[in-house]
């Protein structure tokens, strides 16, 4: 399940509009690419606010955009601390607020149209919402190729979790979005049989997963063990990475450490925080495995490498079903021994007993066994886990690559309007 990108419409018209020229920078290391500054000029648009996964995403396509020449212009709504910010509350009646979303593009339009008088852009990219038509009008306006990044099918997502007043308006205003870029670019293949199901052009759909960054998530590590707390045992580490919810499955973890002979000297350190903290922490003291169950808190960016190098074994429980989780990439290339669902979205990643190894979703014996098999065998553990960063390497999982991809569309796209 994804947290649904959802914006906060009243606090958008008040906040100013976060529209900077980030310069480009010659990407280091890269003697085939172009010189800084020769790539394409670029509008960056979203409405996304929360300084989250969301944004972690924003900000390192951005700069790997700019590494690789690109000239970036923001155009979206200045952040704000997901964690430490209390959730606007919503005064309008939830058809009219989503009626007010919708209205909203208008006044994006104008700050697009703004920005691109100024900056004379090559591109508009999009990172994709409902009730967001304003890309496609000043894509459309200005004859710009429109770039659109899809991370999830929100107006589904949010109907189901947060709630809609309006879904076939949302639905419709997601699907004129997708139809109408020239360029789609769903973060997995489910999710792009999903635009395609919708009306795109197949053709027009490119598959671009998350990335990682090479130089914050790759080569050998040497654990911190000071990062541990002193309760730990030497047995071997569980590891998560996230924003913790109930529906993550961690709750299921402790009661192995406390019931699974077979784990009785592992561990559990989560790196994160978020609703679902409280009920690991207080099962974890009525199992008496509390000491054996550690939670950092949120860390900095710089910080999750040295986190993710502490664990064995590497944990991702549950996923939404087309979603391209950051931290699975995160782990891999750290060169960890994944546990994951046998989803879908999951292998177009994953070879199961290869590079990771593959549970039957939903089933709770299932999981055990793969952590059960990995504790087990260091042998394993140290197999899957090179096997893993080997494909991030060979396949080039990062966020390099899909600006380089990026960038290669938007010269098609400009070619195929000029001729």
């Amino acid at each position: 399940m994804a947290f649904a990108e959802r914006t906060d419409i009243l606090s958008l018209t008040v906040l100013p509009t976060e529209a900077h020229s980030l310069p480009a920078r010659e990407r280091a290391g890269s003697s085939n690419l172009e010189p800084a500054g020769s790539g394409p000029d670029i509008i960056y648009h979203h409405r996304t606010r929360s300084s989250d996964g969301q944004s972690v995403h924003i900000d390192e396509l951005v700069k790997a955009l700019t590494q690789e020449g690109a000239t970036i212009r923001m155009v979206g709504p200045r952040r704000v601390d997901a964690m430490s910010q209390p959730r606007s509350k919503q005064l309008l009646p939830k058809p009219l607020y989503e009626l007010v979303e919708l209205a909203y593009s208008g006044v994006e339009l104008v700050k697009l149209a703004r920005a691109i008088w100024e900056k004379r852009p090559d591109a508009i990219y999009e990172r994709a919402n409902i009730y967001t038509l304003s890309g496609v009008w000043a894509a459309r306006l200005f004859s710009l190729p429109l770039i659109l990044e899809v991370n999830a099918p929100l107006a589904e997502e949010r109907g189901r979790f947060g709630g809609l007043a309006l879904p076939g308006m949302a639905r419709w205003s997601e699907a004129l979005v997708w139809r109408n870029a020239d360029y789609v670019l769903p973060v997995t293949r489910v999710l792009g049989d999903l635009v395609e199901q919708a009306g795109a052009c197949a053709s027009r759909v490119v598959v671009t997963c998350n990335g990682i960054d090479a130089e914050k998530f790759s080569g050998p590590r040497t654990p911190d063990r000071s990062l541990l707390p002193s309760t730990f045992t030497a047995g071997p580490i569980l590891g998560f990475v996230g924003y913790v919810r109930a529906w993550h499955g961690l709750p299921q973890i402790v009661q192995l450490l406390a019931q699974d002979p077979l784990l009785s000297d592992a561990n559990l350190l989560v790196v994160g925080d978020g609703p679902g903290v409280p009920e690991i922490l207080r099962l974890a003291q009525e199992l008496g495995v509390a000491g054996r169950v550690h939670v950092s808190g949120i860390v900095g960016r710089d910080m999750l490498a040295p986190y993710i190098t502490l664990f064995d074994i590497a944990l991702q429980p549950e996923v939404t079903s087309y979603a391209s989780p950051l931290k699975l990439f995160e782990y891999m290339a750290l060169s960890r021994a994944v546990v994951a669902p046998d989803a879908p979205n999951i292998r177009e990643i994953l070879t199961d007993g290869v590079d990771g190894l593959l549970f039957k979703p939903n089933n709770p014996g299932s999981l055990a066994d793969a952590i059960r098999q990995l504790a087990a065998s260091p042998t394993l553990r140290a197999n899957l886990g090179a096997a893993a960063s080997r494909k991030i390497v060979e396949d080039d999982i990062t966020w390099a690559r899909n600006a380089r991809r990026v960038i290669s569309l938007i010269r098609g796209a400009k070619r195929s309007t000029s001729v």
